[in-house]
């Protein structure tokens, strides 16, 4: 499975893939970080979209076009925001890959990029969501054909670099 998997640095607004996943807030409509910038580089045509969805729950996945994006379909999902660690954080955040790795297989998605959800403005532990990322990404791709390839594409090099060990730690049990 980890042959199917690529961790790279950069911005996802640019990944030329299938499908990329955005790190939106209950509304869908926009806010800062990834969201924003997913937004910004869509253009108005998304936000026309999304308000139509009505909003998405937390841990759950809602599909867009992707409109002036490289990737042809936008996946929405909602992280959680951190409280300790006591309040269903790790399982909702493990719903968001899963909600949208299953999102990608139901349309048929080859490929998918994924950033590393809840730990900017959401305050997640950065390695902490890069080992739930990775072990809920593995377990999916154990049993689905699709997507063929997900890609964490990491915002600075401390993610980066807790998502290829995160990576490795799988790797190695």
């Amino acid at each position: 499975m980890l042959d199917r998997i690529e961790v790279v640095e950069g911005d996802i607004t640019k990944q030329e893939v299938d499908a990329i996943v955005n790190a939106a807030n209950t509304t869908l409509l926009g806010g800062g970080g990834v969201d924003g910038a997913i937004h910004r580089a869509a253009g108005p045509k998304l936000k026309e979209e999304c308000r139509a969805l009505g909003g998405c729950d937390t841990g759950e996945a809602k599909i867009t076009g992707g409109h002036d994006l490289p990737a042809k379909h936008v996946i929405h999902t909602v992280g959680p925001v951190w409280r300790g660690g006591g309040n269903d954080e790790d399982n909702l955040l493990a719903g968001c890959y899963r909600n949208g790795l299953a999102l990608a297989g139901q349309h048929r998605l080859r490929t998918i990029a994924f950033p590393s959800i809840s730990t900017g403005a959401y305050g997640f532990p950065v390695a902490r969501a890069a080992r739930i990322a990775v072990a809920e990404t593995v377990a999916f791709l154990r049993d689905h054909e699709l997507p063929e390839s997900v890609v964490f594409v990491c915002f600075g090099r401390d993610v980066y670099d807790c998502h290829r060990s995160a990576v490795a730690g799988i790797a190695g049990s």
